[in-house]
């Protein structure tokens, strides 16, 4: 029985060759194809497909949340993400969304077919350096002394505002570099990598306030 895939993937290069690659696969057969993960959702919808190849980043809805919908609407269909980005936080997102595997577009043929196929059973799929970063995390004991000092939440609670890094700066009365060092350092505590992941974690954690509706 052939796996039936859907491929996504933001840009329409990537898109074609790997649809060209699985195309010539004798047991892998391509059933569509999505721009972003708002897309994929209706995709998925219209052909339930074994086996999503998940691109992350993506216009509209990102491969994480687009994971997460997939997962928890159509459990039959597994989410191999394949993806440039290997950042712990790019990872763990990814994992604890629901995907059941996670290559880079590195990965030669051979093995990115056999994480196809592997996916389909409902096999766990690692690139060795993502297995390698999960592990090593696992090990690592969690600080608690990592908490976000009053001056590095009073720089996150203005990005929630929607104030530039200079604007931050002018209204606190600290350099421009000093608001990208703050907001680096909560980055690495709050184990996100852009903004907006800063903000809704902190307030998933009760470090910001909700914001009001």
């Amino acid at each position: 029985m052939n796996v039936r895939v859907v491929v996504v993937d933001d840009h329409p290069v990537v898109r074609s060759g790997l649809i060209g690659m699985l195309g010539v696969t004798d047991d892998i057969e391509v059933v569509g194809e999505a721009g972003d993960g708002e897309e994929a959702l209706a995709v998925v919808e219209n052909t339930r497909p074994d086996v999503v190849l998940m691109d992350l980043r993506m216009p509209r809805r990102d491969g994480v949340s687009a994971t997460g919908a997939i997962v928890t609407g159509y459990p039959a269909t597994k989410v191999l993400v394949l993806t440039t980005y290997d950042t712990d936080a790019d990872i763990l997102h990814a994992v604890e969304a629901g995907a059941t595997g996670y290559l880079l577009k590195d990965t030669p043929h051979a093995e990115l077919l056999d994480g196809i196929r592997a996916a389909a059973r409902g096999e766990t799929v690692l690139a060795p350096p993502v297995a390698a970063k999960l592990m090593s995390r696992m090990r690592t004991p969690v600080s608690t002394a990592a908490a976000p000092s009053p001056r590095e939440l009073e720089v996150l609670a203005a990005v929630a505002r929607g104030l530039s890094n200079a604007e931050i700066g002018r209204e606190l009365f600290i350099g421009e570099a000093t608001v990208k060092t703050h907001l680096q350092r909560l980055f690495a505590k709050l184990d996100v990598d852009d903004r907006t992941r800063a903000v809704t974690t902190a307030i998933e954690r009760g470090l910001l306030p909700s914001p009001r509706r």
